[in-house]
Formats: C-alpha cells, sequence, structure tokens
C-alpha cells in the first residue's frame, strides 16, 4: 500500500489502553433503545421489529440461528444485550450512533463462519447487529459488476449470478452458507485464486457506515480506508455492501477427485505435488485433502490423501496437462467431470450429484458442528520423511478429521503484499487444520481442543517461522487475543496482528487511528490505533 508510511510509527510513544467496560446496567440498556427507537422515527424506517432483547421470546433463536460453531452456541457464551436484525440500512446508522452514544460495544455478524465465534459473542457487554436481513443483489451484465449486500451468502451471489450469464463466475470459499460480509472484510479465498486472486483482489466499491454514522463509498472514504476494509477485518466501520466485478468462467470447467492411500503411494504423490501445485498453470487448481481412515488388511488406520481440482477448461485438456506436468497422479478422463461453473459450487460442497442449484439459496443446509480449526502457511516443500511423520502423528492423535492444503502461485504471485492487507502471498501453500466432535460438553471441547493445538505445535518444524503465520479469516484466538477488546499496540502487533497481516499490520494500524481513534469498532483480535503523545 503506497499511500501509508511506516515511519510515523516513530512518532509513536504509547498507546493507552481503554477502560473495560463491566456488564451493562439496565439503564444503558433501556437508554440505547430508546435511542434506537428515536433515530429509526426519523429516518421513516421504523426499528421495532428487527430489535430482540432477552425480554423476546424469540431472543434465543435469533441469536442462534447463524451461530455456526455449535461449540459457541451450546456452552452459555456471554450474549448480547440485544440482537438488532438490520431491515433497513437506516438500522446500521442508528445502532452504530446509538452503541457509541450508551458505551456499548457492537459486533456484526453476516453468516455465522466465525470459527472462534468471536461475531456473536463477548466478554464485554455488546449489541449483535446481524445482517442477514440485508441480502439484496444487483447485476450488471453490461458493466460485467454486480453489489451484494453483507447479508447475503455466497450460494446466493453465485446462484444469482449464473442466472445471469452462464459465463461469469466470482472468486471466493467453497461452502455457500458464508456470509458475504465477514467473508470480504477478511480477505476471501477460495478454488479460483490461482487464476483470479482472493475475493478482495476483484472488489472495486463499497458502502460502508463509518463511527459518525455516514454511509461513506470508496470516494468519499478515500483509497487508505478502502485498502484496509479489503481484509483487515471489521475494525473500521461496518460495509453494507461491496461491489464486485464478475469474471470469466468457460462453460464447461472440469472437475476431478482422485484418492489415494499411504499403501498406494500417497507420500510420493505428495511430495511430487509440492514441487508442482503452485507452478501449474493458472486454470488449475489442486487441493489435498489428508484424513484418517481405516485400513485394510493388518493396518488398522491409514491416511487417505484427495487430489480434488477445479479446471477452468474442458476435460481432454486437462488430462494432457496432467501427462505432461503430474503424470504420477495418473489422471484418466474417466476420473474428470465436465459441468457449468456453477454445479461446480455444488462439487467442491459435497453436495450428492444431481441436486438442484437451487440448494445454494438454502441458508441453512449445512448441518451445524462443534469444530475447532487451526492454519499455516508452508514455504518450502517438506521432505518425504517429514510427509511421513505427519501421516504418523495423524494417526496417533485420529481425531484430526481433516487437514486441508490449498496451493497458491499463479495469480497471487503476481500481486503485491501490500496491494490488499493480506500479505502472505508468496507462500507455496496454505493448511487449514479440521477438528471435529459431537460431544456437547465443556469437557469434551477442551479435549479437541488440546487436540487440535497439540497436532498445530506438532507441525512447527515444517512451516513458516518468525512469525509462524496465520490466515485472518480462519480465526484462532491461539494465535493472540483480548478478552477486553483492548489490545494495545504492542499486544496486538505481538499476537495476531504480526502473524496476520505481517508488515501490514502497521499500515492498518495507522488507518485505524486515521478513522477511528477512539476504538469504536473493537474486536478480540481488532486492529488498534496509535495514541500519538
Amino acid at each position: 500500500m503506497k499511500i501509508i508510511h511506516y515511519h510515523l510509527l516513530l512518532l509513536v510513544s504509547i498507546m493507552l489502553p481503554f477502560p473495560f467496560l463491566q456488564a451493562a446496567s439496565k439503564s444503558t440498556q433501556e437508554n440505547f433503545l430508546h435511542c434506537l427507537r428515536e433515530k429509526s422515527n426519523i429516518s421513516n424506517h421504523p426499528i421495532s421489529a428487527a430489535i430482540f432483547t432477552p425480554t423476546n421470546s424469540s431472543f434465543s433463536s435469533v441469536l442462534r440461528s447463524y451461530a455456526q460453531n455449535l461449540r459457541f452456541a451450546s456452552l452459555g457464551a456471554a450474549k448480547p444485550v440485544a440482537v438488532i436484525a438490520a431491515m433497513h440500512e437506516s438500522h446500521v446508522q442508528a445502532a452504530v450512533s446509538c452503541a457509541r452514544a450508551h458505551g456499548l460495544l457492537i459486533k456484526t455478524r453476516s453468516g455465522g463462519h466465525d470459527y472462534e465465534g468471536l461475531s456473536y459473542q463477548s466478554n464485554v457487554p455488546f449489541v449483535l447487529l446481524d445482517l442477514f436481513n440485508l441480502r439484496s443483489i444487483d447485476i450488471d451484465l453490461k458493466d460485467e459488476s454486480l453489489w451484494v449486500q453483507s447479508g447475503a451468502v455466497l450460494g446466493e451471489i453465485y446462484y444469482n449470478i449464473a442466472a445471469k450469464s452462464k459465463n461469469h463466475g466470482f472468486p471466493a470459499g467453497v461452502c455457500p452458507t458464508i456470509g458475504a460480509g465477514g467473508h470480504f472484510a477478511a480477505g476471501g479465498y477460495g478454488n479460483m485464486v490461482r487464476k483470479y486472486g482472493l475475493s478482495v483482489d476483484n472488489i472495486v466499491d463499497a458502502r460502508l457506515v463509518d463511527v459518525e454514522g455516514r454511509i461513506l463509498d470508496r470516494k468519499s472514504m478515500g483509497e487508505d480506508l478502502f485498502w484496509a476494509i479489503r481484509g483487515g477485518g471489521a475494525s473500521f466501520g461496518i460495509v453494507l455492501s461491496w461491489k464486485l466485478k464478475l469474471v470469466a468462467v468457460p462453460n464447461p470447467v472440469t472437475v476431478f477427485r482422485v484418492d489415494r492411500t499411504i499403501e498406494e503411494g500417497a507420500t510420493e504423490l505428495v511430495y511430487q505435488w509440492q514441487n508442482v501445485a503452485a507452478k501449474l498453470p493458472k486454470d488449475l487448481f489442486i487441493r489435498l485433502e489428508a484424513r484418517v481412515i481405516n485400513g485394510s488388511g493388518v493396518a488398522k488406520k491409514t491416511v487417505k490423501v484427495s487430489f480434488v481440482a477445479m479446471f477452468l477448461g474442458q476435460a481432454g485438456k486437462l488430462v494432457e496437462l496432467m501427462k505432461e506436468r503430474f503424470p504420477a497422479l495418473g489422471l484418466k478422463r474417466a476420473d474428470c467431470k465436465e459441468m457449468p461453473w456453477i454445479e461446480s459450487t455444488l462439487f467442491w460442497d459435497n453436495v450428492p450429484e444431481g441436486t438442484s442449484t437451487r440448494v445454494l439459496l438454502d441458508r441453512k443446509h449445512h448441518k451445524k458442528d462443534f469444530v475447532k480449526i487451526k492454519s499455516d502457511y508452508v514455504l518450502e516443500p517438506i521432505s518425504k520423511s517429514g510427509l511421513e511423520s505427519i501421516w504418523k502423528k495423524m494417526i496417533e492423535l485420529e481425531k484430526i478429521r481433516l487437514m486441508q492444503w490449498n496451493p497458491y502461485g499463479g495469480r497471487m504471485s503476481e500481486i503485491s503484499v501490500s496491494e490488499t492487507p493480506f500479505p502472505h502471498r508468496d507462500a507455496l501453500f496454505k493448511i487449514q487444520y479440521v477438528v471435529f466432535w459431537n460431544e456437547e460438553s465443556l469437557n469434551a471441547s477442551k479435549k479437541y481442543v488440546k487436540v487440535a493445538r497439540k497436532f498445530h505445535g506438532f507441525m512447527a518444524p515444517y512451516v513458516s517461522k518468525n512469525p509462524r503465520r496465520a490466515f485472518f479469516p480462519y480465526r484462532d484466538i491461539d494465535v493472540g487475543s483480548s478478552p477486553s477488546c483492548n489490545a494495545t499496540y504492542e499486544e496486538a502487533k505481538g499476537g495476531y496482528g504480526w502473524k496476520y497481516f505481517e508488515s501490514n499490520f502497521d499500515s492498518l494500524v495507522l488507518v485505524k487511528t486515521k478513522y477511528d481513534r477512539t476504538n469504536f469498532f473493537r474486536n478480540e483480535q481488532s486492529i488498534p490505533p496509535l495514541r500519538l503523545m
């Protein structure tokens, strides 16, 4: 980011923490609610039907409806003093103005896929602003763009694009129930990343409610703030809607899934994949998925590795490409499936073949889980002996249900690390560690979270160091957090800040200081402002 100068940090002598907020008093809650109704009367869009407090019979169902991680929905996490299910942009403005006036923290939820539940629970008295009602999508094929409100989910975006055009798509996540607001604010990652980069690399405008309650677009907010909201998280305001640049997709595209166990030579294939995947043509993305399964014969457990691919082209060309660049996998035409891009979104979501694409409009078709997610970046290929040790540890722990390896290269390598807040474009691949369970108890959560942390600790020799990087969209409080939502600059940088954003963290801090000096928009892993003396 060229418009911010790091040397300004030398002017900083100290950042003073804000006082920790205690439980909200009844009068604070009543004054806040009165303020909301007063503001909405002025705007001619009554907010009463959008307000849910603990005295409402539907409060719990509204609060839990988009809480995707049962680890937090079921264990008595701290609840908001109110849920505002905004039905108009003015409701967002009112929530910001009234929360600020009455000393309440505001948290924003668009889809509920926050892995640590930080968008809908907190130790600090807060108001939950839920955007699920703000979900309009307006496509302009002539301009090859669309405006989407933050409460829409990715499946709705994909379905609406395909309804207008068979030759356009958008690069974003493979889970269709993810909310647009959180996904784009954190960066946005999907299976076209090697061809078109991150979602934020294809966002050209936005409409934001700032700390003053004003609605700003790219021109009125300024390039530095527009830079920060595209991957820097919810520390700068509440984005109402995003303007996305559509990308070209061929019809058909091709997908495949090829499975190999350790006994079938998976170790050698994974080793080769590390040296190939990031160097393949941009049109091809091959993800690895490793999981422990029951073995055959004398082997009680083994590891199965799935090679899962998205190719922006026809199957015949893909088979020839794989014969040339990755012959060891032995890809055959029978392994490949050609389909329209919109149907490929169902393949990647593991939806049964033949299911109507209308399932993308079902915002709640996914089963909720108890889950702990962690992440890593790999900069150099892992040796074969290292891979063998990793499989052994997975089998030993067993509860590591899934490990995904996602390659970079292609378009990602062409974009400067300072172009957006996302800094990890030089990585070979990204790892996601997934632990699921179905036991509803605090002891079970502690047990399985411990397993995730143990495996993550084991992986240290094979991944990035100083800092050990982490993927911001896969929120993980283990990399550092502030329970009071008031981390100092030093605490944030030494914890989550540098791991998520590396050198871009300092640029984000300066934007935060310029536009939200009082730190109104904050959370357990937010960007802190500086206090200049």
